[in-house]
C-alpha cells in the first residue's frame, strides 16, 4: 500500500491541514493500492499564497532560465520514466505497454514542442511598421489553477503545467483523485529540477472541494480545466464572479466519416483508435459514419476487429486494453450499452456484462453497434468507453449534416482518397480538429474544440499564449532598446 497524504506547497511536502483520507483503487482487481488525502480550504489557500508570493520573482526570471528549468524537468523524466508509467498503469488501468509507449511519453512529447515554440516568442514586439513607437508586451497572467483528469493524466499535466511555467506563471495543480500518483511524481520532477519554491504547487482533492476553491479564489487569475462538459459549465459559473480567464478542454463525440474510396485499413484503424485507452479519450472517433456502398462490409470488419481485441489486467505485459477507471464509469457504460439495445441499434460485437473469464475488475467488452439512427442516445451522448456507433450515409451532404448534428465539436475524422473531397470536408466539419486518412496532427498543433467541447487551444505556441496577456504600449523609445 502506498501512503502519500502530503501536498507539495512552497517547495516542500507538507501535511494536510485536516487529514481526509481517500483510497485509490486499482481498476484491474478493485483492490486499494494507495491512500492520499483530500485538501480543504486551508490547503488551497496555502498553495495559492505560495504561488502568489513566488509570482513576481518567477515572472521576472529571464526566459532562458525558465527554459533551462523545464529542460531539467525533462531530465528527471528520463531518469524515472518507468516509475511514472507504472504509476499510471496502477491507478487508472492503462496496460503497461500502453502506459510506457503512449501515456508517460506525453510529457517529453509536449514539452519538446513547447520548447520549440518558446524559442520563437518575441516577448516585446513591434505593433507594426505603421506605429514605430508602439510595442506589444507579452506577459504572464499570474497565478493559475490547473485541474486535470484521470484518463490521460500526464498528457494534461504536460499541456498545462509546462506552458504555465515557461510563460512565467506560478501554478497550483489539482489532479484527479482517481489518478494522483503520477502527478505527485511530476511534483518531485519539479522539485528535483530546482524550481523555486511556490512556482509549482500540488494539492490533491475532489472537484467539489479543491476544484471549486481554486475556481472561486480571488488570487487565482486563470483556471485551465480538462474534464466533463458538465463540470466545465460549473467551473465557468464559479469563476465568473472573480472575472478569471477560463480555458476548458471538455468532452467529444467525434465522427469518423469513411467514404467508399477509403483505403482498406480505414475501418480497422477507426475501431482500434476508438478502443485505445479503453475508449476513455475525449477525442475518440466514437461515431463511424460509412458510405452506403461499403457499409455492410464495414460492419463485418468492425465486428471482427472488436472481437479480436483482447481485454486484460493493466499490470500484464502485452497488447490488450485494460479496465475502465472505476465502478461508476463501468456502470455508466453498461447503461449506454443497454440503452443501445433497447432503442433498436443492432449489436454486432461485445455487449453487456464482464468479458468472459472475469469476475472482478472494471472490464468492458469491446462493443460495436450497427444501424444506429441519428438521435439515439448512443449516437448523441459521450459514452467514454469501448463502444462504437456505426451509421450509414448516402453522400457528402448527409455525412456533413450527421457529423455536425451534435453539441460537441472536438475532433472529426475523414477517410477518402479524393483530396478535394477531404479538403471540403475538413473546412465544413464543425470541430477544433480534423484528422484525415489516419494521419496524426504534427507536433505543436493546437488541441481543442468548439461548442460543448470547450474552446481551449493546448499545445505549441497556442498553448503558451493561453498563459500570456498582451499589453499595448505607446510612446516607446526605440533608441533605448
Amino acid at each position: 500500500m502506498i501512503i502519500r497524504r502530503e501536498f507539495y506547497i512552497n517547495g516542500a511536502w507538507v501535511a494536510p491541514a485536516t487529514p481526509r483520507d481517500c483510497t485509490v483503487i486499482n481498476p484491474s482487481d478493485e483492490e486499494p493500492v494507495a491512500i492520499i488525502s483530500l485538501g480543504d480550504q486551508a490547503d488551497t489557500d496555502a498553495a495559492v499564497a505560495a504561488a502568489k508570493a513566488a509570482f513576481p520573482g518567477w515572472a521576472a526570471t529571464p526566459p532562458a532560465e525558465r527554459r533551462a528549468a523545464v529542460v531539467r524537468i525533462l531530465e528527471q523524466y528520463e531518469a524515472r520514466k518507468e516509475e511514472l508509467a507504472r504509476a499510471i498503469s496502477l491507478e487508472m488501468g492503462s496496460p503497461l505497454k500502453h502506459a510506457r509507449e503512449q501515456q508517460a511519453p506525453c510529457l517529453p512529447w509536449h514539452t519538446k514542442n513547447f520548447l520549440t515554440a518558446f524559442d520563437h516568442i518575441e516577448w516585446v514586439r513591434p505593433l507594426g511598421p505603421h506605429a514605430p513607437n508602439d510595442r506589444i508586451s507579452m506577459e504572464p497572467i499570474g497565478v493559475v489553477g490547473l485541474i486535470t483528469p484521470w484518463n490521460w493524466p500526464m498528457n494534461q499535466i504536460a499541456l498545462k503545467a509546462i506552458p504555465a511555467i515557461l510563460a512565467g506563471c506560478t501554478c497550483v495543480l489539482k489532479p484527479s483523485e482517481e489518478s494522483p500518483l503520477n502527478a505527485m511524481i511530476f511534483a518531485e520532477f519539479c522539485h528535483d529540477a530546482g524550481l523555486p519554491p511556490g512556482v509549482f504547487n500540488l494539492v490533491n482533492g475532489d472537484g467539489a472541494g479543491v476544484g471549486s476553491q481554486l475556481s472561486t479564489h480571488p488570487d487565482v487569475e486563470m483556471i485551465s480545466f480538462t474534464g466533463s462538459t458538465r463540470a466545465g459549465r460549473a467551473i465557468s459559473k464559479s469563476a465568473a464572479e472573480t472575472l478569471k480567464r477560463v480555458t476548458l478542454e471538455l468532452g467529444g463525440k467525434g465522427a469518423n466519416v469513411i467514404f467508399a474510396d477509403a483505403d482498406d485499413r480505414a475501418v480497422e484503424r477507426g475501431v482500434r483508435h476508438l478502443m485505445d485507452n479503453t475508449g476513455q479519450s475525449c477525442n475518440a472517433p466514437s461515431r463511424m459514419l460509412v458510405e452506403r456502398p461499403i457499409y455492410d462490409r464495414a460492419v463485418q470488419i468492425a465486428a471482427q476487429v472488436a472481437e479480436s481485441i483482447k481485454v486484460g489486467p493493466a499490470g500484464e505485459e502485452g497488447d490488450h486494453i485494460g479496465p475502465v477507471v472505476n465502478k461508476r464509469q463501468w456502470d455508466q457504460i453498461q447503461g449506454y450499452i443497454q440503452k443501445g439495445i433497447s432503442e433498436g441499434a443492432r449489436l454486432v460485437a461485445g455487449g453487456p456484462g464482464l468479458p468472459e473469464g472475469f469476475n472482478r475488475g472494471f472490464y468492458v467488452k469491446p462493443t460495436i453497434f450497427a444501424d444506429v439512427v441519428p438521435g439515439m442516445t448512443i449516437e448523441k451522448e459521450e459514452i467514454f468507453g469501448p463502444v462504437l456507433a456505426m451509421i450509414p450515409f448516402e453522400g457528402e451532404e448527409e455525412a456533413i449534416r450527421i457529423a455536425n448534428d451534435t453539441p460537441y465539436g472536438l475532433t472529426n475524422y475523414v477517410q477518402s482518397q479524393d483530396g478535394a473531397r477531404r479538403n471540403r470536408m475538413a473546412l465544413r466539419l464543425k470541430s477544433g480538429m480534423v484528422q484525415m486518412n489516419g494521419k496524426s496532427r504534427a507536433g505543436g498543433s493546437p488541441f481543442g474544440g468548439v461548442k460543448a467541447s470547450g474552446r481551449a487551444r493546448e499545445g505549441g505556441i497556442w498553448g503558451l499564449e493561453e498563459f500570456l496577456e498582451a499589453k499595448a504600449i505607446s510612446g516607446w523609445d526605440p533608441s533605448a532598446e
